[in-house]
């Protein structure tokens, strides 16, 4: 591992989506959008779902990630996350279904309608659409 790279890893309860040496990563919190150099401080947040990209020294990569919580070390970071999936793996008609019924559910709030759940599938239909812009 070079001096100005740091380990990464993003690990679903299905796989592991991505391991290996990053110069940066990106990617939203609760709290808004945090860029992780090496030997940051140490942190523990709560994902929100967004595009990461993770900067290597040959290029950069973009996965969508929905939720969970990242451990940041000053040498590793971990994002343990509900759903992450590279932009080749998202079924674009799928996920402009989701944002539809989504939408709909929200502007109906028909008795029973749980809003919270109905705004984070519309965020992470949008995100998935966004990743694939």
């Amino acid at each position: 591992m070079a001096d100005n790279t740091f380990k990464i890893s993003i690990i679903t309860p299905e796989r592991v989506l991505y391991e290996g040496d990053a110069t940066m990563i990106e990617f939203n919190t609760v709290e808004g959008q945090i860029g992780v150099l090496p030997m940051h401080i140490p942190l523990t947040t709560v994902i929100a779902p967004g595009i990461c990209t993770i900067t290597e020294p040959e290029g950069v990569k973009k996965a969508a990630v929905h939720s969970g919580i990242a451990e940041i070390l000053p040498d590793h970071v971990t994002l343990l996350a509900e759903v992450a999936e590279w932009p080749d793996e998202i079924d674009v008609e799928r996920a402009r279904s989701a944002e539809d019924r989504a939408r709909e559910r929200l502007a109906n709030k028909a008795e029973g309608v749980d809003v919270l759940r109905a705004e984070v599938a519309l965020k992470k239909a949008l995100v998935r659409q966004d990743i694939l812009a």
